[in-house]
C-alpha cells in the first residue's frame, strides 16, 4: 500500500452492469421482466430520437435554424456517407431504416459521458443483438424477394468465377459467415466497444479520487484526471463512429442481398 491508495481504490467489475428491477417483475419461460436503470436508458434515448426530430424538423424553414440545421445535417451525413455509397439509387428507400439506425445507437452510446448517467445501454449484449437481428432479417428478406429463396442461397453461398472444387469449402463459410455470423459481429462489436469504454472511463476516473486521498502520490492525480478527459472525447468520436459502422454495414448487407452477382 502506497499512501492509503490500495485502501482507496476500488476496481470496476461487471457488477457495474447488473442492475436491479425498479419495482415490481414477472417471469415468462424463467426469464425475469421488469424497469430497471438499463431499461430506462433505453426507454430515455428513444424519447431524445424523437425529440431531437420533432423539435428539429417540427416548423421547418427554407432557411433553418441551428437546431433545424444540426439535423439535416445529421440526415444528409447518413444520406451521403452511409446510403448512397452502399445503396446507390435505393439509398432513400432506405434511409428511414439507416437513419434510424445511426441516431438511436449514437444517442444509446454517448450516455456512457452524461455525467450522472455515464452509461450505455449498448455495453449490454441484448439491445444491440435485437438491432442487428433486425438489420439480419431485413437484408435476408431483401435477398428473398430479389433472388427467391433457392435463388438468395446460390446468391449467397456460391460466388461467381470460383473453381468448382472450391465450392466444396466455399459453400458451408459463405453460409456461416453470411447467413450465421454477421449479426453476432455486428453486435458484439458494438458491445465489446462500449463495455471496455466503460471500464476505461471508470479506471482513469476511479484512479483519480483514489490518488486524492493517498497522500504524497495525488501529485500524479491531475494526469490522471487529464486522461480521463481525453478518453471522454475519445469516447464521444466512438460513439459517433460505432453507429456509423453499424448502419453502413447494414447498408451494405442490404445492397450485397439486392445486387445481381457479388
Amino acid at each position: 500500500m502506497i499512501g492509503g491508495v490500495v485502501a482507496a481504490f476500488e476496481p470496476p467489475t461487471t457488477k457495474e452492469f447488473v442492475w436491479g428491477c425498479w419495482g415490481p417483475s414477472f417471469k415468462v419461460a424463467g426469464a425475469e421482466f421488469c424497469i430497471n436503470f438499463v431499461i430506462f436508458l433505453v426507454l430515455l434515448g428513444f424519447l431524445v430520437f424523437i425529440a431531437f426530430f420533432y423539435f428539429g424538423l417540427r416548423r421547418a424553414n427554407v432557411v433553418p435554424g441551428k437546431f433545424q440545421s444540426m439535423v439535416e445535417m445529421g440526415i444528409q451525413f447518413v444520406r451521403e456517407n452511409i446510403a448512397f455509397p452502399m445503396l446507390g439509387p435505393d439509398a432513400d428507400r432506405w434511409m428511414p431504416l439507416l437513419g434510424t439506425l445511426f441516431f438511436a445507437i449514437f444517442f444509446w452510446n454517448v450516455f456512457e459521458v452524461i455525467p450522472g448517467i455515464n452509461f450505455p445501454p449498448t455495453s449490454r449484449l441484448a439491445f444491440p443483438l435485437v438491432m442487428a437481428m433486425i438489420a439480419w432479417v431485413t437484408y435476408n428478406a431483401v435477398g428473398i424477394k430479389r433472388h427467391g429463396p433457392i435463388g438468395y442461397l446460390k446468391h449467397v453461398m456460391f460466388p461467381p468465377g470460383a473453381p468448382a472444387v472450391l465450392y466444396v469449402l466455399l459453400v458451408p463459410i459463405e453460409f456461416i459467415t453470411q447467413i450465421i455470423v454477421r449479426p453476432i459481429t455486428l453486435s458484439v462489436r458494438l458491445t465489446a466497444n462500449f463495455l471496455a469504454g466503460h471500464f476505461l472511463l471508470a479506471v482513469f476516473f476511479l484512479g483519480t479520487i483514489a490518488m486524492l486521498q493517498g497522500g504524497w502520490i495525488a501529485i500524479f492525480a491531475p494526469f490522471s484526471f487529464a486522461i480521463s478527459i481525453v478518453l471522454v472525447g475519445f469516447e464521444i468520436f466512438v460513439s459517433i463512429l460505432q453507429a456509423f459502422i453499424f448502419a453502413i454495414l447494414t447498408a451494405s448487407y442490404i445492397g450485397g442481398a439486392m445486387a445481381e452477382e457479388h
